[in-house]
């Protein structure tokens, strides 16, 4: 019987899951908010339910799923500390995630951690996986046993593995930049092996510079505003977001948001220097659309590579390594191309 293998990437901004059992790896995304769960559903009594679960944590019950910030009471609070990844609310994705999976036990379960926490984090969280999951309706997953990599590790390996590229980038320096909500991280690898030394992350994230516009805009119409969502869509879509109901220009803000693109990418140079011994920088992260030019600025000798699969880098990543785990035990950090198939994923 083929091993199960699964993956769940859960980000400040989403949580990304592997779902599929066929060869090709196949995902699904909702947002990382977890809301305690309501006794009531006002929406349900149009007939438009909400598309989310009910989880419990520690005997508390969370609302998690696509439509989880309908249910929240106030703007989201994000969860921006170093200790989110042992939390309730963590936990909770988590179990949410395994809800979508649709299956009872899992043989290797797949998680990531920012480079910032991924050695003080990484066996904690592993331990706190580990084993049975109640996820709704009164079903448990049972999971066998977790692996706990560092978040911009699985975009490279996706990106490695697509079109062949891990034979030629075996022998090569490669510079990984995961651009995410809270951190800016990146790694320096040989190969597909890491070099502790020059791999780091700084808080620089999306959320910072949504911050930066939000606080513009607040001192603007003498108020706080807390619409990050809707000013992150107006980025991504290059379109002006809409405030007290009239479209609202973002031009005078950008400077001062770009400003933490730059920060981030200074205190990356700190470690990779001009990056003239590098032979290949990849970005991932939902993130990269703002820091790209940035990134592009500071190495103008390199041409940027991106993964096609964008917000999923990172999961589908996770997934490869877990499926030549399986196959070859702990000689799995080469994730050869030929094994990608031999469990279910």
């Amino acid at each position: 019987m083929e091993a199960i293998v699964r993956a769940v990437d859960v980000g400040y901004k989403n949580t990304k899951v592997t779902v599929s059992v066929a060869d090709e790896i196949q995902c699904k995304v909702f947002p990382s908010v977890a809301p305690m769960a309501a006794d009531c559903e006002l929406s349900a009594a149009f007939g438009r339910k909400r598309n989310t679960v009910i989880v419990e944590v520690d005997d508390l019950a969370y609302e998690v799923g696509p439509d989880a910030r309908l249910a929240e009471k106030v703007m989201p609070a994000h969860h921006l500390d170093d200790g989110f990844a042992l939390s309730p609310e963590y936990l909770a994705l988590v179990r949410g995630a395994l809800h979508l999976m649709q299956v009872d036990a899992i043989d290797l379960l797949v998680v990531g951690l920012p480079v910032s926490t991924f050695a003080l984090r990484k066996a904690e969280l592993a331990r706190r996986l580990l084993g049975e999951h109640p996820t709704t309706a009164g079903r448990v997953v049972v999971v066998r046993e977790v692996k706990v990599l560092a978040q911009p590790h699985g975009a490279l390996i996706n990106y490695a593995l697509a079109d062949g590229r891990i034979r030629a980038m075996r022998k090569q320096t490669n510079l990984i930049i995961d651009c995410g909500a809270r951190t800016f991280d990146w790694l320096v690898t040989q190969g597909l092996k890491i070099m502790d030394q020059r791999s780091h992350a700084t808080d620089r994230g999306i959320y910072d510079v949504l911050h930066v516009l939000a606080s513009d805009i607040g001192k603007h119409f003498n108020m706080q505003y807390h619409d990050y969502e809707r000013l992150d869509l107006a980025l991504r879509t290059r379109t002006q977001p809409r405030v007290f109901g009239k479209e609202y220009d973002l031009a005078p803000h950008l400077p001062g948001a770009r400003k933490i693109a730059h920060e981030a990418v200074t205190e990356l140079r700190r470690y990779v220097q001009d990056g003239s011994d590098i032979d290949n920088i990849i970005l991932s992260g939902g993130a990269a659309f703002f820091f790209r030019e940035a990134i592009r600025s500071a190495f103008p000798h390199h041409d940027l590579q991106e993964s096609d699969d964008g917000l999923y880098a990172n999961v589908r990543g996770f997934a490869h390594f877990g499926v030549a785990k399986m196959a070859h035990g702990d000689k799995a950090g080469a994730v050869g191309g030929k094994n990608r198939a031999a469990a279910k994923v």
